[in-house]
This record gives structure tokens, sequence and C-alpha cells, in this order.
């Protein structure tokens, strides 16, 4: 598969910075953020994931958000592209398990998350910035507020990370 992300990321040696089409992103190691993870876990305990969720949310809402607007975009066309960038920026390999607008639900699997990789063995699901990407991308789509729970984990032994969103909900 060619890396369509790749070929156009490029590196801005004043800003000391790599851009996307003037999006700004940053390589940094999943054990780097495991270890981050931890330690806010360690730190204000179940609220943690929330929190991980909400920054995973704000970047998924900027990102869709940004494709609609700059990019002309449709929702699907928004849904099918940051599936492909999830897997070309290394969080992993993304798959499209259902999108339904109508029935307002999205669902995404994630095989080789770099973030349950790097987390090691849990009882609970670890991958709280997918989940929040994802549920700032069907919130977005979705046109509401959505419900987003990751109901497959591999740090729990599970074979894939699943995704899924709901809308029709209460904040």
């Amino acid at each position: 598969m060619d890396n369509e992300i790749m070929k156009e990321l490029h590196f801005n040696s004043e800003k000391g910075g790599l851009f996307y089409k003037d999006v700004r992103y940053l390589l940094v190691r999943p054990e780097t953020l495991a270890a981050f993870q931890k330690a806010i876990e360690k730190e204000v305990g179940e609220r943690a994931s929330q929190i991980l969720y909400e920054s995973g949310f704000h970047g998924g809402t900027l990102s869709a958000k940004r494709y609609r607007e700059v990019f002309n975009l449709s929702d699907e066309e928004i849904v099918h592209f940051m599936i492909r960038m999830g897997s070309q920026i290394g969080w992993g390999r993304f798959e499209l398990g259902k999108f339904d607008p109508v029935q307002k639900v999205l669902h995404v699997k994630v095989y080789h998350s770099p973030f349950a990789e790097s987390y090691g063995s849990s009882f609970l699901p670890v991958c709280h910035f997918i989940r929040g990407v994802i549920g700032g991308l069907a919130s977005m789509v979705l046109r509401q507020d959505v419900l987003a729970k990751e109901t497959l984990c591999l740090a729990k032994g599970d074979g894939v990370c699943l995704f899924e969103a709901w809308g029709n909900v209460s904040p």
C-alpha cells in the first residue's frame, strides 16, 4: 500500500516541525505515551481514561472539521480518509467495520495498536487516545453527541482493538 501521508509530509527546518498539509504532526515513541498514561492513571485514577479520551476527541474533531471545511470532503470521505491516515501515521492497521449515518454508528477495528502493545497487559481497555479520535470523528460525521467505547482491546488479550461510537446520546 502506498503511504500518501508520508509522501506529503514535509519538514520545516525553521520551525523544527513535521507538517502534513500545513498541520503539524509529532513523532513520539509509543512507550513514552504509555509511561505518560500510567503516570496519569497513578495520579488521578479512573479519571485518567476520560482525560486521555478528551485529548484524542479534540484531535479527531479538529481533523474531521478541517477535512470537511478545507478539503470539502463528504462525511463518508472523511471517515475513509481518517481510517487510511490512522494506519499511515503508525497508529496500527485501521479497518472500517461499519459506518451508517442513518443508524448513527461508526465501528473501527485497529490491529497492532501501539498504545496497547506498549502499555502491556491490562484488565481494562487502554487505547483512550484512539477511542477519543474515533469519538471526535463520529461526532463530526454523525453531527451529534456520541458515546464511544473500546469494546475489545489487545492489552486485555483480545486479538484486535474495536472502537464503537453511537449517536443519539446525551453528553
